[in-house]
């Protein structure tokens, strides 16, 4: 069996592209915003639902027993999976935001002062940006941002002159989710440690396409979403190293996340179960797991050669056209492509594109200052995934030529 016919078969694994749009075949091109779910996945939520559905942790029956052996049981497969050092390290939240808000939350506020600062990129996901902000005017800290080239590189220059003793932590996304331009993790995790500063990267592009190891990269935090991998909604993990965790308060109060509670004073659950209060969102965990069987099944190198022709292909296909112009000219990229028809607005293009059954993103991405950096107000943004070949890169292209007609 050749690739092609490789990935035409992981293709039928996706319920959701048998499906019209408009009257044409689906093109899903926003993986980037979320990646359709494979059948694999789905059955394994439905089969939680109809047969294992029961709370974990201190059940005295079956069903409690079986719930949450499958939780923990994907504590330890998402250990694995990007190489923690311990299944403790391992903590359960409702995706990278949430991840984000965590750590700002506890670590930040017993950590930062006023004075410190906070080093983040332009290019980073509001995610990775509000909630530092909100950290630094309670604290009195100060939010910086190193530059980004023209060609949506980090500027590293930029980033060693800002990186001062007075940076506490370094907040930096592995790969842009506007630009797919992929950060040098283990180099900023070393530089970021010479000061004394921690480092917590958004690794929700990241390990959609590339072996996540965060042993190697040495970073304080890391965090995804379950949805950006083919799993659930709602769901997601943070990774901190144990030794930092350990020194951390809980995040919120409730169930699960304590040790013994008294009405004088509340004693708290080890890591990482401080961190988990209420009820947890288990069939998350259990269709994250699901997903995560599904990547290795196709295999994480199989899918970026995959992906990485996908994308030269459409980088290749665009250009031709002289009205496009592409943002984000690195060399080492995730398979994303943002680009605008120039003299037209992303959202009309957009709306061309759907009614060509073709599925994009177009608006700023949640990368405000990354739009203000390149002076524009918003892109169309296409981005590819294991289902998708190069007939859904043909589609796109002839809808942005019929887009061209008839705006331009």
């Amino acid at each position: 069996m050749n690739e092609q016919e490789f990935f035409e078969n992981v293709r039928s694994e996706f319920p959701a592209l048998k499906q019209k749009v408009h009257g044409k075949d689906l093109v899903y091109l926003d993986s980037a915003a979320t990646t359709l779910k494979p059948q694999s996945v789905i059955e394994r939520i439905t089969n939680f639902y109809m047969y294992e559905t029961s709370n974990v942790h201190r059940g005295a029956h079956y069903l409690g027993d079986v719930a949450t052996q499958l939780f923990e049981s994907a504590r330890v497969r998402f250990a694995q999976f990007i190489n923690a050092g311990q299944t403790e390290e391992i903590i359960f939240v409702r995706g990278t935001t949430e991840g984000v808000n965590l750590i700002a939350s506890t670590w930040g506020l017993t950590n930062l002062i006023e004075g410190d600062e906070i080093l983040i990129t332009e290019m980073e996901h509001h995610a990775n940006i509000v909630p530092w902000q909100m950290l630094a005017e309670r604290v009195g800290a100060k939010v910086i941002a190193a530059q980004v080239s023209e060609s949506g590189e980090l500027d590293l220059e930029d980033f060693k002159r800002k990186l001062t003793p007075k940076v506490k932590v370094v907040a930096v996304t592995g790969c842009s989710n506007t630009l797919g331009s992929i950060n040098d993790i283990k180099l900023l995790s070393r530089l970021a440690h010479e000061v004394g500063a921690l480092i917590v990267v958004d690794g929700a592009q990241l390990v959609s396409f590339r072996p996540v190891d965060v042993q190697e990269l040495d970073c304080d935090f890391f965090v995804f979403s379950a949805h950006k991998i083919f799993g659930p909604f709602g769901f997601g993990v943070v990774y901190g190293k144990r030794d930092i965790l350990e020194k951390m308060p809980p995040y919120q109060g409730g169930g699960s996340m304590i040790a013994k509670v008294a009405i004088e004073k509340t004693t708290f659950n080890d890591v990482p179960y401080r961190f988990e209060a209420g009820t947890p969102h288990i069939e998350g965990a259990v269709g994250l797991h699901a997903a995560i069987d599904f990547i290795e099944k196709v295999g994480m190198d199989r899918i970026r050669a995959h992906e990485v022709d996908l994308l030269e292909y459409a980088t290749t296909q665009l250009q031709a056209i002289p009205e496009v112009v592409i943002y984000g000219s690195t060399k080492n990229k995730g398979p994303i492509i943002s680009f605008n028809l120039r003299g037209a607005h992303h959202s009309d293009v957009g709306q061309i594109l759907d009614q060509e059954g073709v599925a994009v993103r177009a608006g700023h991405h949640c990368t405000q200052p990354l739009m203000a950096r390149l002076g524009i107000p918003g892109t169309v943004r296409a981005s590819f995934s294991v289902y998708n070949n190069r007939k859904d890169i043909d589609q796109l292209v002839q809808a942005v030529v019929k887009a061209r007609e008839l705006l331009l």
